[in-house]
């Protein structure tokens, strides 16, 4: 068996680029990190439970350039995300799109671009 590093990056054809989602909830974890940042939020579901969401944000190094950092989002945070959701009906939203964004507890909005 020969292995080979590969090189390969995901586009968006996982989700629905046509339908933009929208949830309010609490952050449970911020990853900053590379190839992706990862915002981890719990939203009230429509039957009184928890949901577990991850919604996927650009690179730190990207972030950075918008005025991210590891401290923007802490555990605790009551925040709204705006994004596509995964098309297999998973709790994903892809965040790196015009019209995507995130908005903090002081109601500052993070557009992607």
């Amino acid at each position: 068996m020969v292995l080979s590093p590969l090189s390969a990056h995901h586009g968006t054809s996982a989700f629905d680029m046509d339908t933009l989602t929208t949830l309010k909830g609490t952050v449970t974890k911020f990853e900053f990190m590379n190839p992706h940042a990862l915002i981890f939020v719990d939203v009230a579901g429509s039957k009184g439970d928890v949901e577990h969401w991850i919604a996927e944000e650009s690179s730190n190094n990207h972030l950075s350039r918008s005025g991210w950092d590891k401290n923007t989002l802490k555990p605790g945070d009551q925040i709204t995300v705006a994004g596509h959701r995964a098309r297999n009906g998973a709790r994903v939203l892809e965040l790196q799109c015009s019209e995507c964004s995130v908005t903090d507890p002081q109601g500052k909005v993070w557009p992607y671009q």
